[in-house]
């Protein structure tokens, strides 16, 4: 039963995110927001991908030791978010900086963005997932006689 659970909300938690993401950034095309920075492999990819760690994530969180991973996993969100999303129709950069810096020093750098995105996903999924395998070796371990 935890199991299904698990993988129930990692489910919900990624194609919520790629929806939400992608009708946000305009990857997805809705009448509410019009991309205007053409859409390319890179950022399908990105938003594929940030969606599918951020369910895998959420599917492999323990229900009763929160560890202090939340704030990578987030940090994580938030770059592959700037790798894909339009540089010029992002509101909150737009307000951190002007159009011109966006186009010339963000926009090139977004697969970049991407890359560190998935490689912080992978390290803390894999770090998770040794932490998951000890913890299961401990309990087999103390359970023998």
């Amino acid at each position: 039963m935890l199991l299904r659970t698990t993988i129930v909300k990692g489910t919900v938690v990624s194609v919520g995110s790629f929806f939400l993401f992608g009708v946000v950034t305009g990857l997805l095309p809705n009448p509410l927001y019009v991309r205007m920075v053409p859409r390319t492999l890179f950022d399908y990819t990105f938003l594929i991908l940030t969606a599918l760690f951020a369910g895998i994530y959420v599917a492999q969180q323990p229900t009763t030791d929160r560890s202090g991973n939340d704030r990578l996993a987030l940090g994580s969100t938030i770059i592959g978010f700037l790798a894909f999303s339009c540089p010029i129709c992002n509101v909150f950069l737009l307000a951190l900086f002007s159009n011109s810096i966006l186009m010339t020093y963000i926009d090139p750098y977004r697969p970049l963005l991407g890359v560190i995105s998935v490689l912080l996903f992978v390290g803390l999924l894999y770090s998770r997932q040794r932490q998951n395998c000890e913890l299961c070796e401990r309990a087999v371990n103390s359970e023998s006689p």
